[in-house]
């Protein structure tokens, strides 16, 4: 499956590359939202609120009401992911939060938020640069490994979301070889994004058993949805 993204940074619809760079801006909502109106799932991502610099929750809450979204982006407490919740998102997307600085998986803190949203509305973030988990809008690391977290996550998420980090933006393919490693770490569903740039791609991480965030490549219309 293929999941279209929206990620909002200063009250615009953005691409970056590798988390920092703006390669694309857009102020057109309405053309992207009856665009991806089609999809069962969108995923939204407030930059501003993952890079602690501001929010667009007025914004998430617009496009939660007219698209079946999973929205991530500075989501630190319960009383947070409720609000999304209850604004329209179908999931809450968990990253920053579900990791210690020391580098321990916040188990505590996933369970106590399953038990308060249910986890089927949780998405359990795992984001890598150079194969460590990448938190606070990808500013620093934790010295865990996707493989580390993602078992000690399981009970409390419907669905891991993996983005790698290190081709994020920049089109040139994600590695099919970490998705098949993944699905078999995890029997919840699995999510990849970072450098998706074809419908070939797409159909082999499908075949994996792994769906497909993709950004760029859908702006840029090198792949047509």
């Amino acid at each position: 499956m293929l999941i279209p993204s929206i990620d909002l940074l200063g009250g615009r619809i953005v691409q970056l590359v590798q988390g920092e760079k703006l390669r694309l801006a857009f102020d057109d909502f309405e053309y992207w939202i009856e665009k991806f109106s089609r999809f069962p799932l969108v995923q939204l991502i407030d930059l501003d609120a993952a890079m602690r610099q501001g929010n667009n929750s007025e914004l998430v809450a617009q496009i939660a009401k007219r698209l079946p979204v999973q929205a991530g982006g500075g989501i630190h407490s319960i009383d947070r992911a409720r609000q999304v919740l209850d604004a329209g998102a179908k999931r809450v997307i968990i990253g920053s939060a579900l990791f210690s600085e020391k580098g321990a998986v916040n188990t505590e803190f996933a369970a106590a938020l399953a038990a308060s949203v249910g986890s089927e509305h949780v998405v359990a973030g795992i984001d890598t640069k150079n194969g460590r988990i990448a938190v606070k809008g990808w500013k620093a690391q934790v010295a865990l490994t996707p493989d580390e977290a993602i078992p000690q996550l399981e009970a409390h998420a419907a669905a891991f979301l993996y983005t790698h980090v290190d081709g994020e933006g920049m089109m040139q393919g994600f590695p099919i070889e970490t998705a098949a490693r993944l699905r078999k770490l995890t029997q919840r569903q699995l999510i990849v994004a970072g450098g998706i740039r074809s419908q070939q791609e797409v159909d082999a991480l499908d075949a994996l058993g792994a769906d497909a965030v993709v950004g760029m490549a859908v702006y840029t219309e090198l792949l047509a949805v």
